[in-house]
């Protein structure tokens, strides 16, 4: 039996709710336009990241820039090939992708090839956007695991099937400017 959830955590999840329903109205120009700017803002964020520094952790429990973008680039990877399902109308097989996955060793990539994956990653993403017709019209719904932090506890998780729209705005918007928030946070810190 799943236990009830708290006045904040439904409100939370309200909120994750309206927003996939707000963004079903988009035309995939502005989807696309969305998840270009956050990836601007990233690859801004990740200039300031000196090298010999990103495997430092703000605190021991905090990730360090390099662990953050291990993840990203861990995530994005099959995050284009679900992406490609949705476009192609198809639910994407299997179970959606891992909330915190990284690779084995995230400390021993080297931080030029992560920033290298990183953009043939946004090239292929903006690339499928950028070929979505303006009346693309699919109806497969992808899942995703949800975190959506809650005032006063804990992150909120649950497995939601989303429409392309939200998928793509959640997974390479969204995530990303979480994430860019988490390496600006770090590197404040003096990580």
């Amino acid at each position: 039996m799943t236990p009830a959830l708290t006045k904040a955590e439904t409100e939370a999840r309200e909120r994750a709710e309206a927003y996939f329903t707000s963004k079903a109205a988009l035309p995939p120009a502005e989807v696309c336009a969305q998840v270009a700017a956050a990836f601007d803002s990233l690859d801004a964020v990740l200039a300031e990241v000196v090298p010999a520094r990103a495997t430092v952790r703000p605190r021991p429990d905090e990730w360090s820039a390099q662990e953050v973008l291990d993840h990203l680039v861990e995530t994005f990877r099959p995050g284009i090939d679900e992406l490609r399902c949705v476009l192609a109308d198809q639910r994407p097989p299997g179970e959606p992708i891992p909330a915190a996955l990284r690779s084995k060793a995230p400390t021993l990539r080297p931080w030029p090839w992560l920033l290298d994956e990183l953009r043939r990653q946004r090239r292929d993403v903006l690339d499928l956007l950028g070929a979505v017709p303006a009346d693309f019209t699919g109806r497969a719904v992808a899942p995703i695991v949800m975190v959506v932090n809650v005032p006063g506890g804990e992150p909120l998780h649950w497995v939601q099937d989303i429409e392309w729209k939200a998928y793509t705005l959640v997974s390479w918007r969204l995530h990303t400017i979480d994430h860019l928030k988490q390496i600006k946070k770090g590197l404040a810190a003096g990580g």
